[in-house]
């Protein structure tokens, strides 16, 4: 277990700089935030960029000829230039501001998958995945012939490899994976899956929400050929996210939304189109989102992507042998070394959304439900699962209140139903 002094940061004072966390809710509870993977809490530096935006210099970005715009045009040209430098970017015309990781995910599935898959041509998932890395494929199958084929779990959810060679062909056009579940936790082997993919001549399309605001992430390193992520899970703003992708795959896609900005020259009957990234930004962009987001990643950099890591790991180990004390919890997928800090569980006769509920009232919140992975829960056996996502800004006490809260939670069900939820593992 970790002690202060191995802790790679001041954890304190970290959590002053989020101004929701200090704050009591109903019954005088103190807030307990473990639900990172849905939303992360935003730090002072982002809100006050915000303000600072509505305040100062608010007015459409690329349009306006005064002063007003060319600040607003400049602040969200700088913030993609951070972008690009956080993931490691070749070029910044490759970012491409969105609504967030389902939106980005789409204009791939529609701009890349439905102008060049053809039928016969295979796109290769898996059942972890979120509905919108895997929604979007299937309409984008449906709309080309393609077909969908899924690489198989381990016992534990990781990614089967062993299925690889058959499943992986040159039929293969493009891979769709998560770097990271957000449900089981499992990290999944990128740049090995960006190198075989290629090999057969097939693109990687990686689904980097919970991902990127955990971990380092470089996306000439890995060889991916395209990234989304959002921003609102990377302590920015909602309404924000980003898609990467290498120039030349921008270049040669067709755009998702049609309207103002992403145009070059539009006659009676027809129109072209305005170099990336413009031609994936039609109409008004999330411009003060996108600013927000800026700042957001300055401030996690700053404190170090690397540090954050292994804080989280910390405390995700710290969670684990907690939750491993308490009869009758099972934790859904692999052992915390290939996993990121996503403690999905269920217990032995509670419900995961009347354990949900229970938690609430002692102001620790949770996600209960299948979180948009409704295939991986059928899998599982299971209707839904509670989850506890941990950020840097959590702490070991608050894996502490989290137990206390279960064992509450199990006492009152107990009195309520007369059963003996937990009372075998």
């Amino acid at each position: 277990m970790a002690t202060s002094g191995d802790l790679p940061f001041d954890v304190e004072s970290v959590r002053r700089d989020f101004p929701i966390l200090d704050q009591r809710l109903l019954n005088d509870k103190p807030l307990v935030y473990l639900d990172t993977a849905a939303t992360s809490q935003k730090p002072r530096i982002v809100i006050d960029k915000l303000v600072e935006c509505c305040e100062k210099y608010n007015s459409n970005v690329h349009r306006g000829i005064h002063q007003l715009g060319d600040r607003m045009t400049t602040e969200l040209e700088n913030a993609r230039e951070i972008v690009q430098r956080f993931i490691g970017a070749k070029d910044v015309d490759e970012i491409v501001f969105t609504s967030g990781t389902t939106m980005s995910l789409n204009i791939v599935a529609h701009g890349w998958g439905r102008k060049f898959l053809k039928p016969g041509d295979e796109i290769l998932v898996n059942p972890m995945e979120h509905h919108a890395n895997l929604v979007p494929w299937q309409l984008a199958a449906k709309a080309t012939g393609a077909v969908l084929k899924y690489i198989p779990l381990t016992n534990d959810g990781r990614l089967d490899l062993s299925h690889l060679d058959e499943l992986l062909t040159t039929r293969t056009k493009l891979v769709a994976v998560t770097a990271m579940s957000n449900v089981l936790g499992t990290i999944n082997p990128i740049g090995e899956l960006a190198q075989r993919a290629h090999a057969v001549g097939a693109l990687i399309c990686v689904d980097g929400a919970q991902s990127v605001p955990h971990s380092s992430t470089n996306v000439r390193a890995l060889n991916i050929d395209f990234l989304a992520f959002s921003g609102h899970k990377l302590y920015g703003p909602t309404g924000i996210g980003v898609l990467w992708a290498r120039k030349e795959l921008l270049e040669s896609m067709d755009p998702f939304l049609a309207g103002g900005h992403m145009i070059r020259e539009v006659f009676e009957q027809s129109s072209t189109w305005a170099d990336p990234p413009a031609k994936f930004e039609a109409g008004t962009c999330p411009f003060i989102e996108a600013v927000a987001l800026g700042a957001a990643i300055e401030y996690v950099t700053k404190l170090g992507i690397d540090r954050i890591a292994k804080y989280e790991h910390q405390l995700s180990v710290y969670a684990h042998q907690r939750l491993n004390e308490v009869p009758g919890v099972r934790i859904l997928g692999p052992s915390v070394e290939h996993k990121g800090a996503i403690l999905s569980l269920v217990i032995d006769g509670l419900h995961a959304h009347d354990l949900s509920d229970l938690l609430d009232r002692e102001g620790v919140a949770i996600r209960a439900g299948h979180h948009c992975t409704m295939p991986l829960h059928e899998l599982l056996g299971l209707t839904s699962s509670a989850r506890a996502s941990l950020a840097f800004y959590n702490t070991r006490s608050e894996i502490d209140k989290l137990i206390e809260a279960i064992d509450s939670a199990k006492k009152v069900f107990q009195r309520r139903s007369g059963s003996r939820p937990g009372a075998t593992r």
